[in-house]
């Protein structure tokens, strides 16, 4: 009766704190990879506050196509930041343990930036698609109150529909295992350790990532449906290729991103033979596109590099081509 009444009281133990133990099966030499990922941050922190800086500076730049840009580097600096300190701070530090409610933070906002990157990544193109397709009504149609409209409406849509996942996360029990094998709390490796059924939980995650990231996508793929048809139409083969560079930029950072979306939802699947795999792609693909994103638009657009220029004090004579 004493060993029933003392399992009876351990089932009901509840953990304090989870264990992030790193990367999977490279614990031993996981901290060279601090270097290159710190460079990353760094790299993502500066790029994204260049370019807010240079869109408050330049007055060419406070264009619709631009604020939308200035908007995906705040939700970029913030993505980052939501996960690199605390690797840096297990890859550096040792410091593995994290508070449950500091845990469930980072889910909420993991997912929350992640749907926001998506939703901006929509709302650019639909300026795209207007743009193109109807540029007569481009002004009355994508203009400063689209950009608040857009963003706000992608700031609720994400907030509300993110908070489930936290809230049913926080109401499993946690009674024996506390260790994740990852650098982050990731919704399905949080609850891959409760002691009760986390079906509602899967289901959730399942619900929530067609809702946002796939159907932004399938907007997305449409929208460039239907400009690649009306660019096809031009008679001018110079028209044709105006109207597609004016696109090239966004799409890269779509394609790039999905794809990663995508290859990420494979690796997980084959996870289980090479652990460490789709933990890695986890985290890359939370710091690339930061670091990134503010690079393919500096690099293929004329106008923010004139910018660059003129806050960095490197062009103050330039003028645009």
């Amino acid at each position: 009766m004493d060993t029933t009444l003392r399992i009876t009281n351990s089932s009901r133990l509840q953990v304090s704190e989870f264990i992030l133990v790193g990367l999977p099966g490279i614990h031993e030499w996981q901290h060279w990879l601090s270097l290159p990922l710190a460079l990353l941050y760094i790299l993502a922190l500066i790029a994204n506050i260049l370019i807010l800086i240079t869109i408050q500076h330049e007055p060419s730049l406070h264009q619709p196509m631009y604020q939308l840009l200035g908007i995906l580097a705040i939700v970029d600096i913030g993505l980052a930041t939501t996960i690199m300190p605390k690797i840096l701070a297990i890859l550096w530090f040792d410091a593995k343990a994290i508070s449950l409610p500091e845990c469930f933070a980072q889910i909420y906002a993991i997912h929350t930036f992640m749907g926001m990157e998506s939703g901006i990544f929509l709302c650019m193109a639909v300026d795209r698609y207007v743009a193109i397709c109807y540029p007569l009504q481009y002004s009355s149609i994508v203009n400063e109150g689209f950009v608040i409209k857009a963003t706000l409406s992608m700031v609720l849509r994400n907030g509300l529909l993110t908070i489930p996942l936290p809230v049913l996360a926080a109401q499993r029990h946690y009674c024996s295992r506390n260790e994740i094998d990852h650098c982050l709390c990731s919704n399905l490796g949080v609850t891959s350790l409760a002691c009760d059924d986390v079906t509602i939980n899967r289901v959730c995650q399942l619900a929530l990532a067609w809702i946002t990231l796939g159907g932004d996508m399938g907007l997305v793929f449409a929208s460039y449906v239907l400009i690649v048809r009306s660019v096809l139409r031009l008679n001018s083969a110079e028209a044709t290729s105006k109207a597609l560079s004016t696109c090239s930029s966004h799409l890269i950072l779509i394609v790039f991103f999905y794809t990663a979306v995508i290859v990420l939802s494979v690796t997980h699947l084959a996870g289980r033979k090479v652990p460490f795999i789709p933990v890695l792609f986890n985290v890359l693909h939370n710091v690339m596109p930061p670091a990134f994103n503010p690079m393919v638009y500096a690099l293929r657009t004329q106008e923010l590099r004139v910018g660059f220029q003129r806050v960095l004090g490197l062009g103050e004579n330039v003028s645009r081509k």
